[in-house]
């Protein structure tokens, strides 16, 4: 299984409906991609204060395996809702942090 994490700092001026709607987005995708498990999406919640580096939001999304994390950076929609967090992140891509990691078993 792959997971791949997603972590955002937002624009301070981006509202939280402006949030909703792209997180909407990513969690959408589960029902038009084969291979896409799960969606967990919201806010750091971390009692270690500062750690987050900023990146207070995002999301993880479980694959089967790569293949499918890969259709899924190819995907058209996909590729539509990446434009729009870039756009509404911090820095454009210097304020996402993208980490994926391979589950055993």
């Amino acid at each position: 299984m792959i997971r791949h994490c997603v972590f955002i700092r937002f624009r301070p001026e981006i509202s939280s409906e402006e949030k909703a709607v792209i997180f909407g987005e990513i969690a959408a995708l589960k029902a038009r991609l084969q291979g896409f498990l799960a969606a967990h999406i919201g806010a750091n919640v971390s009692p270690e204060v500062g750690m987050d580096k900023g990146f207070a939001e995002g999301f993880i999304v479980d694959f089967t395996d790569a293949a499918a994390r890969d259709a899924y950076l190819e995907d058209e929609e996909h590729r539509k809702t990446g434009a729009k967090i870039v756009a509404a992140a911090e820095g454009g891509i210097a304020g996402i942090f993208v980490y994926d990691l391979e589950i055993a078993g």
